[in-house]
């Protein structure tokens, strides 16, 4: 017999199914013929893999970036990173680096959708891939040193609450918006889930819970930009 653990994990594997992005940015080919081929912009994708946990709270996995890396050290952020040539698609991206940076097998993870890109200010397509974790005990974190300091989880719903939150207004070329950050305690370590991050957990939440957060979003007009 199912337990409702199980259940409640594969009506939310229906319901994500269902779900179709409003836009899409097409993967582009390239053109080994052509010398003078524009530069593409860059294209990542992240995992948004959701469990179960021992209280019946629907969670999402995050890192802590390694305080060595070039770019964005110390900071929170989801699984994944830019794609490679030899990627079918922006679900094998997301899926081989959550293996490559916290070892995370593919084989459990039920990918059920992917979210609307999202494009950051230097041009950078990040694409959300969600996912479902039925088995949490059969993960068991190895982070790659080299890029992952700590591996954690936080309640989905968090990000729809206006608790624990705070907001800066920035302004980018003219557009006004507000930059979210997310506090949050795990394991007597504190960490902070801010920007694009918390901006594709948001979008993830107000899915999942077809509610709105409880505090204004305003997202920055450049997340949603045409990318060509």
């Amino acid at each position: 017999m199912m337990d409702s653990k199980d259940l409640t994990l594969k009506i939310l594997a229906l319901e994500l199914r269902l779900y179709k992005p409003s836009h899409s940015i097409p993967i582009q080919q390239s053109d080994s013929d052509s010398e003078s081929a524009p530069s593409k912009p860059n294209r990542a994708a992240v995992l948004v893999c959701l469990f179960q946990g021992d209280h019946g709270d629907l969670r999402v996995i995050l890192t802590k970036r390694s305080s060595n890396l070039s770019s964005h050290s110390g900071e929170v952020s989801l699984p994944g990173g830019k794609r490679e040539e030899g990627d079918a698609d922006d679900v094998e991206t997301a899926m081989r680096e959550a293996k490559e940076e916290i070892g995370l097998d593919p084989s459990l993870v039920n990918v059920v959708t992917v979210l609307e890109p999202f494009v950051n200010k230097r041009g950078m397509i990040v694409v959300p891939v969600i996912g479902i974790l039925s088995d949490k005990k059969a993960f068991v974190p190895a982070p790659n040193a080299s890029e992952v300091e700590a591996v954690f989880d936080t309640p989905l719903e968090m990000f729809l609450k206006d608790e624990n939150r705070r907001a800066e207004e920035r302004e980018w070329m003219g557009d006004k918006y507000l930059l979210h950050y997310f506090d949050h305690e795990s394991d007597n370590e504190r960490y902070v889930i801010w920007a694009l991050t918390a901006g594709i957990l948001i979008r993830t939440a107000s899915i999942v819970y077809q509610r709105p957060p409880a505090f204004l979003e305003r997202t920055p007009k450049f997340w949603s930009r045409t990318v060509v």
